[in-house]
């Protein structure tokens, strides 16, 4: 039993390598959250939608070109 709480404080006490999450995981997060709001900003910016609550009246078709 004394063996096993040895290992157990030798690994404890051991200096951690950083790993990919622990170097780059904030960055990665920051860009994911960068993309997403860039993406969905131009995508809600284009669309021709007058925003409300209901579209009745609002919304009318397109001119159809041939």
């Amino acid at each position: 039993a004394r063996g096993i709480q040895h290992t157990a404080v030798r690994q404890a006490h051991r200096k951690h390598e950083p790993n990919f999450h622990d170097k780059y995981g904030a960055i990665v997060l920051l860009g994911g959250a960068a993309m997403f709001t860039t993406v969905w900003s131009y995508v809600l910016t284009q669309l021709n939608m007058e925003w409300g609550f209901s579209p009745i009246g609002r919304i009318t078709p397109r001119e159809w070109r041939e």
